[in-house]
């Protein structure tokens, strides 16, 4: 499990070259309403464990929350269960409105 910049994911969904990562949001409903990756499957935190059918293990999962710390637990529990390639968003969708995606609200 590895930490993600906002700009390095930024970086990594502009590159046509390089494989798509699931972009597994992890806040609760109303959070994830407010503002939101495009693309990104909403699994709360609290459904993880009964819903891990629904996150795909043959690509590389990008985890988010607010600020980055209910994600890194995600993160370290699909690591745990058997994902190859999981990463944390550091600083979560916040530090992406403020340094990636300017239209993304923050809250």
């Amino acid at each position: 499990m590895q930490q993600l910049s906002a700009t390095d994911l930024a970086a990594w969904l502009a590159d046509a070259n390089r494989p798509r990562p699931q972009l597994l949001d992890v806040r609760e409903p109303w959070e994830f309403a407010l503002a939101s990756i495009p693309g990104s499957v909403h699994v709360p935190m609290g459904e993880v464990t009964r819903r891990l059918d629904e996150i795909d293990r043959t690509r590389p999962v990008v985890c988010v929350c607010h600020h980055g710390m209910r994600s890194l637990q995600v993160a370290v529990y699909l690591a745990r269960n058997g994902f190859a390639e999981v990463c944390n968003l550091s600083g979560g969708i916040d530090a992406w409105a403020r340094t990636a995606d300017a239209s993304c609200p923050t809250y």
